[in-house]
């Protein structure tokens, strides 16, 4: 079985910002196949299904995002998960514009507290991360308030399209493997046409 985790924060407040960009993935993941996220366990909310032939287990932390580990660690343990080979974490990134993803099989946290705490909580950097860009066209003065604060309508559009690529990129890990997800997703954005 694959282990699916999407980071955010818990709550009506923070649902539809930047942070919260991993818990939408998950959420468009279960819609597409018909499940609802809502199974309490390992201080997380999951739902069991079936992507491209393959069993999976979404996760979305209950923690707070800077401990989401303690959920990970607590879902790897239970469901005897091995990091390098069967989970996914999927994150926003302020370091990728807004509508980029980019999926790594291991690496830093990039001063990313989900990943700090998921990295610590594993002891290893070895997984995959499927990254998705949030960073907006003009330079943001504030970054922790940015990815707290609920995307603006013009943005919606290249969110919903993002979404819909994280949950093509998780299919095509499970039925062609990462290295082909990495060629087909880790490419430049496309210019907006006029």
């Amino acid at each position: 079985m694959k282990l699916i985790v999407g980071l955010g924060n818990p709550g009506i407040a923070y649902q539809f910002t930047p942070h919260n960009l991993g818990f939408l993935a998950i959420d468009r993941m279960a819609n597409d196949c018909g499940v609802e996220v809502r199974n309490r366990q390992c201080h997380a909310l999951t739902a069991r299904t079936e992507i491209s032939g393959q069993q999976v287990l979404l996760a979305k932390p209950e923690t707070f995002m800077n401990l989401s580990g303690m959920a990970v660690r607590e879902l790897v343990a239970k469901h005897e998960i091995s990091p390098e080979a069967e989970l996914i974490v999927i994150y926003d990134e302020l370091d990728l514009p807004l509508g980029t993803i980019r999926i790594r099989q291991r690496g830093s946290s990039a001063g990313h507290n989900g990943m700090k705490s998921i990295i610590a909580a594993l002891g290893t950097q070895k997984f995959l991360r499927i990254r998705l860009g949030i960073s907006p066209e003009r330079k943001i003065a504030d970054g922790v308030k940015f990815v707290l604060t609920p995307f603006r309508k013009s943005q919606l559009r290249k969110v919903d399209e993002v979404l819909d690529n994280a949950a093509e990129a998780v299919n095509v890990i499970l039925k062609e493997g990462p290295a082909a997800a990495m060629n087909r997703f880790n490419r430049k954005a496309e210019p907006e046409a006029d």
